[in-house]
């Protein structure tokens, strides 16, 4: 695939080319991959969801969107809303790059709101005549009619003393009518950090300082901060550049997780937390984003893509879609990722099957399809091995495992399609000890999200398998193992 110049890559939308997006257009809707119900892009490419929050009765989610293919380019704002994060609807660009401040994309960020008003701050990026990046953080309010408006001047201008221009991806948050940010950053060292910024307006900023955590060198870039409390506990989230692989850690090209402790200290700084850990053991996740809902739920959504990779889609003009929002909670002092409940909505038709597997592979002609949602329960667990695979034919499959004998969780898309860059690698695994096994699946035409035991772990990954794969079998080897499973079509 030929790639982009610059010029091309930094376009505006009105300086698209006769019928250029039409034909773009044309191509993507003749894709095999498209999804069926995950927010994807018309076309081109999306990457980090921005803005996710509830405002005037809906919730509203927007990503990064490159129009012009699946390449990063010069980035927009897309607004998707739902009233019941389970059925999204599409209403177009929200931010618009290409005033003094944002000339060269409208980065990522986030929203509050404030004064019936949602107020919506991002990363501007602009270009010199030289090519020399200079970021600042700004902000753009919509209403309650759904008009967005920017404000002409950045609220933080300035990078501060001691961090490089890699300064992007603002987080902002209300405490009893104080506002604050974290903001994703890189010191003048070429190590990652967040700094923390507080303000009564929204309108001016006072650079607070940089969060004081154990991670002095961990990775070069920190992206996509996010702060947030619960059940007495402080969470950061965020998606640190530059990890070196570390037996089953870290093998993405690029990672996502976080940081659990006590609650931030606003006067040192000070963040006392365990280790950091993943978020997702799959392939294809990053820069995740969370809200609040009405009713109190901590509600997350994530990336099912990376940056610097390619994807089969590629070449059909588009790329990316975000995962499903997922509820979090915090269980012995561990993030859990649950799909939220309102997905429940999108159930249409229902299958269920008890069967008992003995060193075997079985393939039950009532369970099949390419878009589904599929519960199942593994019982007298007497195998060395048990799994599920799915999206599979005579020559494809992607494979779900538990081998009992080195308590591992395994998924394996090496035969699941069209293959993806050898540098991600073809599996991911980690550690698991189960008696029982709860699998909740949510496969679409070219995705799959995996909850394991109510989300103590999650796989989130792309597949790209031919059109005729559809099977669905359960396997036992060197022994047996009972199968309850419930499957509803999408």
């Amino acid at each position: 695939m030929k790639k982009m110049t610059r010029q091309e890559k930094y376009r505006y939308i009105e300086q698209a080319l006769p019928g250029e997006l039409e034909l773009l257009e044309e191509k993507v809707s003749k894709s095999l991959w498209r999804q069926s119900y995950h927010i994807q892009p018309p076309t081109g490419l999306l990457n980090d969801p921005n803005g996710f929050s509830y405002y005037n009765g809906a919730y509203h989610l927007f990503y990064q969107w490159f129009p012009f293919g699946a390449e990063h380019g010069m980035k927009y704002w897309f607004h998707t809303t739902s009233k019941d994060l389970a059925n999204w609807e599409e209403v177009g660009i929200g931010i618009k790059p290409g005033d003094v401040y944002d000339s060269h994309g409208a980065y990522s960020g986030s929203a509050v709101v404030k004064d019936h008003r949602l107020h919506l701050m991002y990363t501007g990026n602009a270009r010199d005549a030289s090519w020399v990046r200079h970021t600042s953080q700004c902000m753009a309010v919509m209403d309650e009619k759904g008009s967005i408006v920017k404000i002409d001047k950045p609220v933080i201008p300035e990078i501060p003393p001691g961090y490089t221009d890699h300064f992007r991806d603002p987080k902002i948050w209300e405490v009893n009518g104080e506002y604050f940010c974290v903001i994703g950053a890189q010191r003048n060292n070429k190590t990652g950090c967040t700094v923390l910024y507080q303000s009564k307006d929204l309108i001016d900023w006072e650079f607070k300082g940089e969060v004081v955590t154990d991670l002095d060198e961990f990775g070069y870039m920190w992206e996509c901060p996010d702060y947030f409390e619960m059940d007495g506990k402080g969470i950061l989230l965020f998606s640190p550049q530059g990890l070196e692989p570390e037996k089953e850690r870290y093998q993405n090209i690029y990672q996502s997780g976080y940081l659990l402790g006590k609650p931030l200290d606003m006067e040192t700084l000070s963040f006392k937390h365990q280790p950091f850990q993943e978020l997702d053991k799959g392939f294809d996740f990053y820069a995740q984003q969370t809200t609040e809902t009405p009713d109190g739920r901590r509600i997350l959504v994530g990336w099912m893509g990376l940056p610097d990779l390619e994807y089969p889609t590629d070449k059909e003009g588009w790329a990316h879609c975000l995962t499903l929002p997922r509820q979090i909670s915090i269980k012995d002092e561990k993030v859990i990722q649950r799909p939220v409940p309102e997905l429940a909505l999108l159930r249409k038709e229902e299958k269920n099957v008890n069967i008992k597997i003995d060193n075997e592979t079985k393939q039950l002609e009532e369970l099949h399809g390419k878009a589904y949602e599929l519960f199942c329960e593994i019982k007298d667990l007497k195998a060395e091995r048990v799994g599920i695979e799915f999206r599979a034919n005579n020559s494809e499959k992607t494979v779900l495992s538990y081998d009992s004998v080195n308590n591992e969780i395994i998924l394996d898309r090496s035969l699941s399609g069209q293959p993806l860059e050898k540098k991600n690698g073809c599996i991911r695994r980690c550690s698991f000890k189960a008696e029982e096994l709860k699998i909740h699946m949510f496969v679409d035409v070219s995705s799959v999200e995996i909850f394991i035991n109510d989300g103590e772990e999650v796989f989130t990954s792309r597949i790209f398998p031919s059109e005729d794969s559809e099977a669905i079998r359960f396997f036992s080897q060197n022994g047996s193992a009972t199968f309850r499973a419930l499957k509803w079509y999408y």
